[in-house]
């Protein structure tokens, strides 16, 4: 969603496009929605979705489909709307569930790091070396999103590598368990 509303912001920065501004008002509307369920459960944020949030991404998408039947091809309007149909499937996915967040943005936050150095990545010594070096580095932008302090996982990981069973490794992933409340 975040991409999306981001082409839309560019147009409208640029020359006060209305149409632009409409597109983002009714993403804001998307937004205020999950500032309103911040705090809800998994399955009340789910419920929230269902009842507000997936009326209005129909009415998004049916909206964005006969705009753009009325606008110029190749227009940078229309490059806005073609960007946001063409995804439209993961654009709504959040809605349709009450643990997807609405956009990518915390985990592009986290890996920005990465994505500023990656120059630096290519002299990591070997194609070999640098995949790993990206599992790592993803494995602990994973403990940081749900959580978990990624010194204190890694040092307890290590620790327990040695003797854990290969059959069970993936309980050694930096996730936070979902609780049953959530469930």
């Amino acid at each position: 969603m975040a991409h999306a509303r981001r082409k839309f912001f560019d147009l409208h920065a640029a020359n006060a496009h209305p149409i632009a501004a409409d597109a983002l008002k009714r993403i804001a509307n998307l937004y205020h929605i999950e500032a309103e369920g911040k705090t809800d459960t998994i399955a009340q944020r789910q419920q929230r979705r269902q009842t507000q949030a997936l009326p209005r991404l129909q009415e998004m998408h049916a909206w964005l489909i006969q705009t753009r039947q009325q606008t110029a091809d190749g227009s940078s309007l229309a490059k806005s709307i073609d960007y946001s149909l063409k995804r439209w499937t993961a654009i709504e996915r959040y809605a349709n569930s009450g643990h997807l967040p609405i956009d990518n943005n915390p985990i592009e936050n986290a890996i920005r790091p990465i994505a500023i150095g990656k120059k630096n990545w290519l002299f990591a010594g070997s194609v070999r070396a640098g995949k790993q070096a990206a599992a790592i580095q993803s494995l602990l932008a994973t403990a940081k999103a749900n959580g978990i302090e990624p010194l204190a996982w890694l040092k307890a990981t290590l620790e327990k590598l040695p003797t854990h069973p290969n059959s069970r490794i993936d309980e050694l992933l930096p996730l936070r368990p979902v609780s049953t409340v959530e469930k």
